[in-house]
């Protein structure tokens, strides 16, 4: 029972969001079993929450509040009266309190998943396939549409529905892309934008200076015209959402990494996407990232290996690669080599000592320390690796300590090492919390453990 109560710890902290009360000694049984159940449970990844819009919901919700608003700012002023009456304050912006309920019904899915390995997928897989919230409204919207319906899926599947997600078009700038000989490039003398094609190859499927050349970059920007968005200004009901327009899309067909694809309206870039989904490059590329993201900056190359293979012999099932990465021995090394992201801590913190934050809190808390949520910095996502991070926790040990003082008198210190390390604290640890002089010092001190900050 210990050796599992010492792989169960490992567990949580590895592929969930850390222990909540009970749950080390609630899977010490079977830790590997557990974390398999979780991706057997049906519905897992999945926020069925009525109250959160649609992505075209969403934008036309916000382009109505935008003009509306504007309209208001140039109506004609009232008379000297009426001004010196108090201004009647605004409630929260509507595009704010969107982005708010979003990110508090996917920190809601962590702090409440059992174990947190599915949602720990739909994170990684987010980050892989990322969009920016400031270039968009759509971007938790975009989570739960694009990704999450697929986290246990065919890569194939998700690959598609985040590449015609009508925010990877407006953030990769595909919605403005002109097929410089199609009939609207002509007339408008537009042009093309490679945004979009060349990250679907260097980031989300093939990977950098793979099997590609600038020539396939620009053929496959070719076959992408036309994929755009409905205008909300010229289409209220149905604005913000996916059309292919035949008029923007360059004719003819195009030769994509040495393959020929006929022009056949949204099916030509539909037919290039499953073929990238199956290449072996992107097989070996997400594994690798896969395998970073859950074991090591360097993942062990037989791992890799293992995780490409199963990743071709069942078409990019998501759920077997995962199922495949779970058995193999790699996984389960009991150094914690990794150290958590920013927001895996923040969420951590709180399932460990069974508070549930406040949403405006915690959106802060990952501004601060550099992974605000659903804005990365660049395509490439926020970095999987622990250099990016080391700068950080300096922060963190202040953000601990604000919360430690704010939450941390009605804890016992103790029981809340128990609750979140269990087997895994070390002597040391456990000395250093036994000689704190506060409980919230303790608690500070706990949240910044070594063991707690890595998984």
């Amino acid at each position: 029972m210990a050796r599992n109560a010492q792989e169960a710890a490992l567990a949580l902290h590895r592929f969930g969001f850390g222990p909540r009360a009970g749950l080390i000694e609630g899977i010490a049984d079977d830790p590997r079993g557990a974390l398999i159940a979780e991706l057997d449970r049906p519905g897992a990844g999945q926020i069925t929450n009525p109250d959160l819009p649609t992505s075209g919901a969403a934008n036309r919700a916000v382009f109505e509040y935008n003009a509306e608003r504007n309209a208001n700012q140039k109506r004609p002023r009232p008379d000297a009266a009426m001004e010196a009456a108090p201004a009647k304050s605004e409630a929260v912006p509507l595009p704010r309190q969107l982005f708010r309920n979003e990110a508090r019904a996917r920190i809601d899915a962590a702090l409440n998943a059992e174990i947190g390995f599915v949602e720990r997928l739909v994170w990684f897989w987010s980050n892989h396939f990322c969009v920016n919230q400031e270039k968009t409204v759509m971007a938790g919207a975009y989570e739960r549409e694009a990704i999450r319906p697929h986290v246990l899926g065919r890569f194939a599947d998700m690959l598609l529905a985040a590449e015609g997600h009508p925010a990877m078009l407006l953030y990769l700038d595909n919605a403005q892309s002109i097929g410089p000989d199609s009939v609207a490039g002509i007339n408008r003398d537009k042009g093309l934008n490679e945004n979009l094609a060349r990250e679907i190859l260097e980031l989300h499927t093939l990977g950098v200076r793979t099997v590609y050349a600038q020539d396939d970059v620009t053929n496959f920007a070719k076959v992408l015209t036309g994929w755009t968005i409905r205008q909300t200004a010229s289409d209220p009901d149905h604005g913000g959402e996916f059309v292919f327009i035949k008029r923007m899309h360059e004719p003819g067909p195009e030769t994509v990494i040495g393959k020929e694809y006929d022009e056949a309206g949204t099916e030509q870039g539909r037919a290039v996407l499953a073929d990238l989904a199956g290449h072996p490059a992107t097989a070996e590329h997400v594994s690798t990232k896969l395998a970073r993201h859950f074991i090591a900056d360097d993942p062990p190359p037989v791992l890799v290996k293992r995780l490409t293979q199963r990743f071709l012999d069942t078409d990019g099932d998501l759920k077997e690669v995962t199922r495949t990465l779970i058995a193999s021995p790699e996984a389960w090394e009991p150094q914690q080599a990794k150290i958590k992201r920013p927001g895996e801590w923040i969420v951590a913190a709180l399932r460990a000592t069974g508070e549930t934050g406040e949403i405006g809190r915690i959106i802060q808390a990952g501004n601060l320390l550099g992974e605000p949520l659903w804005r990365p910095p660049a395509p490439k996502g926020f970095s999987d690796e622990n250099a990016a991070w080391l700068d950080g926790l300096a922060q963190r040990l202040d953000m601990a300590n604000a919360f430690a003082h704010r939450e941390g008198l009605a804890l016992e210190p103790k029981a809340i090492m128990e609750t979140a390390l269990g087997p895994l604290a070390s002597a040391e640890t456990r000395q250093t919390i036994a000689r704190a002089e506060s409980r919230p010092e303790a608690l500070t001190l706990l949240l910044m453990a070594p063991e707690f900050q890595r998984r």
